[in-house]
C-alpha cells in the first residue's frame, strides 16, 4: 500500500467507539497549524443509549500515572477541546470534509461520523526529555492526542474499556528566511599583558538540519604574552521548562577536543566540523527529543519557533542550541578561559528542500550506521509527512 493511503486506526476494548485519522503528524507553520481531522465509528449497539465524544488534548506530563498518589507524578492540560459525536448535533452532508473524510465515510457507512478541530495558535511542538535506560514509564514531556469516548454526558464518568487514545504529534519544519549567519568575536587583555588576545568565530549559516555537519570557522591572533594550550569546541542544547519551575538543562550533545598550541605572537584560522545526533546520546538522560509515536524514533529536538505574541509560560519546554567555542589560555600562573557562544536553529527542512541536504549529508558520514540514522531522519521522516498530507 502507498503510504499516501496509510489509514490509522483505533478501536475500544468494548468496540463501541474506534477513531480513524489520515495522518498522525501536524506541522505548525508559526502563522497557522494544520487542522486535526478524523473519523469516529460508534456501534449504537454497544452504546446502549450512551453518547460519543471525541476530544483533542495537549498536555505536560511528567512520571508515570501510578506514581500519582505519591505525589512523584505530575499532569497539566495545557488545552482541551471536546466535541458530542453521537447523537450527530449536525447532518453531516452539511459538513466540510477532506478528501480522506469523504473516503472513510463512504466505506464505514451510516455509523461513521466526522470530527475537526483547529489549534490554537499559542500551543508547543510535541517535546519529551530523553529518560535513563533504566527508567520506565511516562517521562517529561508535551504530548497531543486525539481521545474518543462513549458516556452519559461529557462530564460523567467515562470507563476506560469505553475509551480509545491514539497520540499525534505536532511538529515544526525549519522557516524558509533565516536570520544572518551567526558571528562573534571577542578581545581578551591580561595582567601582565601589554597587548591582548583577539578570538573570532562564526558559521556558515543560521539554520541547520538534523544530520548536517556544522562548519564552525575559528580565527584566532594571539598578540599576548600568554599561550592557547587547547581549543574545546561544543553544541550545546538548552532546554528550559518554562510551565512550572523555568528550569534549564544544558547539554553538550556533541563535544570536540582539538590540542592545538599557540605560542605568544602566533595566529591561526581552522575550520572545524561538528555532528549533533541523537545516536551518540542514546543513553543520556534529559537530552530533548522531538515527540515521537509508539514504536518509532525520533531525533534531537528542534528548536523552538515561537509565534510574536505568544505567553511562554504556556509552552511547555523550549529548546535552543549554540556552538560553545573555549580557548584554554596558560600563563606563569595558572590558567584561564576565553569563550564564545554561537546560537543557532536545528530544525527539519521542509520535504522538498530535505532531499538534497540528505544526499549532502550521507557523503560526509563515515560509517554504516550514521547513513542509517541520517535516511531515517532526512528520507523517511520529511517524506512521510509529505506524503500523508
Amino acid at each position: 500500500m502507498s503510504p499516501k493511503n496509510i489509514i490509522f486506526k483505533k478501536m475500544s476494548k468494548d468496540k463501541s467507539v474506534a477513531v480513524y485519522m489520515g495522518k498522525r503528524d501536524f506541522v505548525d507553520h508559526v502563522n497557522s497549524v494544520e487542522p486535526v481531522d478524523g473519523v469516529v465509528l460508534i456501534d449504537p449497539e454497544l452504546l446502549k443509549g450512551k453518547k460519543a465524544y471525541v476530544a483533542l488534548s495537549c498536555m505536560f506530563r511528567y512520571g508515570r500515572d501510578d506514581m500519582d498518589v505519591l505525589g512523584l507524578s505530575f499532569r497539566r492540560d495545557i488545552y482541551l477541546s471536546t466535541r458530542q459525536i453521537y447523537p450527530a448535533l449536525q447532518d453531516k452532508k452539511q459538513c466540510t470534509l477532506t478528501k480522506v473524510q469523504e473516503k472513510l465515510l463512504r466505506k464505514l457507512g451510516d455509523n461513521a461520523y466526522p470530527f475537526f478541530f483547529e489549534f490554537p495558535d499559542n500551543l508547543p511542538c510535541s517535546v519529551g526529555l530523553q529518560p535513563a535506560p533504566k527508567d520506565v514509564g511516562k517521562h517529561c514531556a508535551v504530548e497531543f492526542e486525539v481521545k474518543a469516548f462513549s458516556a452519559e454526558s461529557q462530564d460523567a464518568k467515562v470507563r476506560k474499556r469505553s475509551t480509545v487514545h491514539l497520540m499525534i504529534r505536532k511538529v515544526q519544519f525549519a522557516p524558509e528566511k533565516t536570520g544572518p549567519a551567526p558571528s562573534m568575536s571577542i578581545t581578551r587583555d591580561f595582567l601582565m599583558s601589554d597587548k591582548p588576545l583577539h578570538v573570532e568565530a562564526s558559521l556558515e549559516k543560521q539554520t541547520f538540519y538534523h544530520g548536517e555537519p556544522i562548519h564552525v570557522r575559528v580565527n584566532i591572533n594571539n598578540e599576548s604574552n600568554k599561550s592557547v594550550k587547547n581549543l574545546i569546541l561544543s553544541v550545546d542544547q538548552i532546554a528550559t521548562v518554562v510551565l512550572y519551575s523555568n528550569d534549564s538543562y544544558m547539554k553538550s550533545v556533541d563535544l570536540l577536543e582539538s590540542e592545538e598550541y599557540l605560542e605568544a605572537g602566533e595566529k591561526m584560522e581552522k575550520v572545524y566540523t561538528l555532528l549533533p545526533l541523537l545516536a551518540n546520546n542514546k543513553k543520556r538522560r534529559g537530552i530533548a527529543l522531538d515527540g515521537k509515536l509508539k514504536h518509532e524514533d525520533t531525533n534531537l529536538a528542534s528548536s523552538s519557533v515561537i509565534k510574536e505574541g505568544v505567553l511562554k509560560e504556556v509552552l511547555g519546554i523550549l529548546v535552543s542550541y549554540r556552538v560553545t567555542v573555549k580557548l584554554i589560555v596558560g600563563g606563569l600562573v595558572g590558567t584561564s578561559e576565553v569563550g564564545l557562544e554561537l546560537p543557532f536553529q536545528l530544525m527539519h527542512p521542509k520535504p522538498d528542500s530535505g532531499i538534497i541536504c540528505s544526499v549532502f549529508c550521507v557523503l560526509n558520514s563515515n560509517s554504516v550506521f550514521s547513513f542509517l540514522t541520517l535516511c531515517i531522519q532526512h528520507f523517511i521522516y520529511p517524506l512521510s509527512l509529505f506524503w500523508a498530507s
